[in-house]
């Protein structure tokens, strides 16, 4: 568990933890960052209650270097993935075992179940379930069992990822799906059971979440430099979508009938954050142009260099 101003969270993250029922020895390791808050505090206190947790230290605070210095300091034949701000379900580490047994699938991973206290916390929970979002990923949207290119977490054949060089820690995000694009290109495969999952919890405010999404576009855009032929259409329509309503608005002094593209992107968020949650929808309406425009930002435009 990669761990960084988790105060909040992370008691809970591993209660659930341990909470698991498992067949087997399992081991518990936290890559403790440079946190601002109480996280190293809870921690320890977290440790000194059970044996089998231990602390790593990760002076940088990026997560891949984090999950690296986890994973080498621990030596099952399986790793499994928890963020400090995710819960795991009950059977989650005996179910996804026995899927890795059962499908020879080198990581599996199940449904992202976000999960929000406060109002504007419900409304990205159901703006992140939505396609409308960003394209409908299976462990954000559910779907059937089988294959994918990538799961939230993951759990991993130990023996796998480090054949092909456990997590890049030059990738500050989306190392996870940099690290299955590589499992996949060696014969691997990568595999979605619904029946897995893992509760997340969102951003708690608009601006928050505006600065997750330009960095999950720009660093998505590094590794599309990394593995070229990974692209999707998915990852294309929101950066087509924001250079367009630029475009129409640069256009509108010459040419007024291009407001009609602005005019149906906006009926179109409106329909989309009626049809999602009709409760939430006013702050649908701002969280879905949110994502959309702040992921295409970031990959357009976000850092030019990996750290």
């Amino acid at each position: 568990m990669p761990v960084l101003n988790e105060e909040r969270h992370l008691e809970h993250a591993v209660r659930a933890i341990f909470a698991q029922v498992y067949p087997g020895p399992m081991e518990v390791c936290l890559a403790l960052g440079p946190s601002t808050d109480a996280t190293n505090d809870v921690a320890l206190r977290l440790q000194a209650d059970e044996p089998r947790l231990r602390t790593v230290d990760n002076p940088t605070g990026k997560t891949p270097a984090a999950l690296n210095a986890a994973i080498r300091a621990t030596s099952g034949e399986v790793v499994v993935r928890v963020d400090g701000h995710s819960v795991l379900s009950p059977g989650y580490i005996t179910r996804a075992v026995e899927t890795l047994q059962r499908t020879g699938a080198a990581n599996v991973g199940g449904i992202q179940k976000t999960v929000g206290t406060a109002p504007f916390e419900k409304a990205v929970a159901a703006a992140i379930a939505s396609p409308f979002s960003m394209g409908g990923a299976r462990f954000h949207t559910g779907g059937e069992e089988g294959p994918v290119d990538t799961v939230y977490l993951g759990v991993f054949k130990r023996e796998a990822i480090e054949k092909v060089g456990l997590f890049d820690e030059s990738l500050i995000r989306n190392q996870d799906y940099e690290l299955n694009i590589r499992l996949r290109d060696a014969g691997h495969t990568v595999w979605f059971d619904p029946q897995l999952e893992v509760e997340y919890r969102p951003r708690p405010t608009l601006r928050a979440l505006a600065h997750q999404y330009t960095e999950y576009g720009s660093w998505k855009r590094h590794v599309l430099r990394l593995h070229p032929k990974s692209l999707k259409l998915r990852q294309v329509v929101p950066q087509a979508t924001l250079l367009t309503l630029v475009a129409s608005f640069v256009a509108a002094p010459w040419r007024p009938i291009t407001l009609v593209i602005p005019g149906v992107y906006l009926v179109a968020v409106v329909f989309a954050a009626l049809a999602t949650s009709w409760r939430d929808a006013i702050r649908l309406t701002a969280i879905f142009p949110t994502i959309h425009m702040t992921w295409a930002w970031g990959f357009l435009f976000g850092r030019r260099t990996r750290s």
